[in-house]
């Protein structure tokens, strides 16, 4: 079988080498717009005598890298558009199959970096503090709190500046690098269930708490079609405005607009729909960005399930019909036979976000939704059976 390429990016492929851990640290910097720190990759090799790698970098800048102790040599390649620039890492020593490595890159971001999202406190709704978001252990001012996907692993002063705390956090589930978020804000919780938080700005968090309030009812009914939730805590985070997407489904901490706000309840789909990428994205993922639709297909299948068992199966259905007609509006507008409107795209030398349309979404459920209908109707398991079986 022949390898799966990733078109959308430049790193050295999995056949080559695979990361199994990733240990963070940084410090943000609100006056400079940047984060410093570390990142130390423990990299496994997947061949005989590999003696360097690739890895992706973008509006970085490197100030050393180490391996055992040991600075190495490393080149950056030249900036390729959408995709960055390939960093080369020499290694020390010629690993063998199966043997690994840490390698611990000491770093900065840029101001620019499209990963990261500074605000001004002009743009929060506290009006006072300034704010993160990006697609550990960190450091932040000791008036904000930092979060992140994954799970909370204490907080303490940091020892190197009064000013600042230091927050700790774990991750046990493998997740994929685009999972990887970090948030920093003057933020208030409240618990609206066994497993979740909602936090936010003070100004929001008493209607989110309420808006919010049925997603342990979500997460039980997902768990019956899924299986277990594997991840331990399901907070939600509601973001300033200028956030641009309804919902991102970062593991333990799914970010939100502030436009769900509705104030009843009626824009809860879209709390569904981050729930179920626990399981389908987050918990089984698709290996390059041609094959988004597995991701979303499934994501929305999955979603509308939660949505039919709440609110009964004319429900579901009267969501399907609004996403056909979202599909073949984003058919008409690319055009029948433009390569955006199929399942599996060809994104070679294509931005991802410029391939971004509800085809994924909508044509993954229109086929999901007619196998089921070919293998037994709504109550049909399927679903369950190949997430555990993945």
């Amino acid at each position: 079988m022949p390898e799966v390429v990733d078109t959308c990016s430049l790193a050295s492929p999995a056949s080559v080498c695979q990361t199994r851990h990733l240990h963070l640290r940084c410090s943000v910097d609100f006056t400079r717009r940047v984060l410093t720190g570390s990142a130390a990759l423990t990299v496994q090799s997947q061949e005989d005598h590999l003696r360097s790698l690739i890895l992706d970098t973008k509006d970085l800048t490197i100030q050393k890298v180490v391996i055992n102790g040991q600075e190495v040599k490393y080149t950056l390649g030249e900036r390729q558009s959408y995709k960055g620039s390939p960093m080369e890492i020499s290694l020390p020593i010629a690993l063998c199959k199966n043997q690994e490595v840490v390698i611990e890159i000491s770093f900065e971001t840029s101001p620019t970096s499209s990963a990261l999202q500074w605000l001004t406190p002009e743009q929060t709704s506290g009006k006072e503090h300034p704010y993160l978001f990006s697609q550990c252990q960190v450091s932040v001012p000791k008036e904000l709190v930092a979060l992140m996907s994954a799970i909370r692993d204490g907080e303490a002063p940091d020892p190197e500046d009064s000013s600042r705390k230091i927050y700790r956090f774990s991750q046990k589930v493998p997740i994929p690098c685009y999972l990887i978020a970090l948030v920093v804000g003057a933020l208030e919780s409240r618990q609206i269930g066994p497993r979740t938080l909602v936090w936010s700005e003070k100004e929001q968090v008493e209607k989110s708490a309420y808006e919010f309030s049925e997603t342990e009812s979500m997460l039980k009914i997902a768990e019956d079609l899924g299986g277990p939730y594997v991840w331990g805590q399901y907070d939600l985070l509601v973001l300033p405005p200028s956030f641009p997407y309804g919902g991102m489904e970062n593991p333990c901490l799914t970010f939100v607009t502030p436009t769900l706000l509705a104030g009843d309840k009626s824009l809860s789909n879209v709390i569904a729909h981050e729930i179920s990428h626990s399981w389908t994205g987050n918990l089984v993922t698709n290996k390059t960005w041609d094959h988004f639709w597995l991701n979303e297909g499934h994501t929305v299948y999955l979603e509308r399930h939660i949505c039919g068992r709440l609110f009964g199966e004319k429900f579901r259905h009267f969501h399907a019909l609004g996403g056909w007609g979202e599909l073949q509006n984003s058919i008409k507008t690319f055009g029948e036979t433009h390569p955006f409107t199929k399942l599996v795209v060809d994104l070679t030398n294509v931005d991802p976000d410029v391939a971004y349309s509800s085809v994924p979404y909508e044509k993954g459920f229109a086929l999901l939704f007619y196998l089921e209908q070919l293998l037994g109707g709504p109550g049909n398991s399927f679903l369950y059976v190949a997430a555990e079986e993945i």
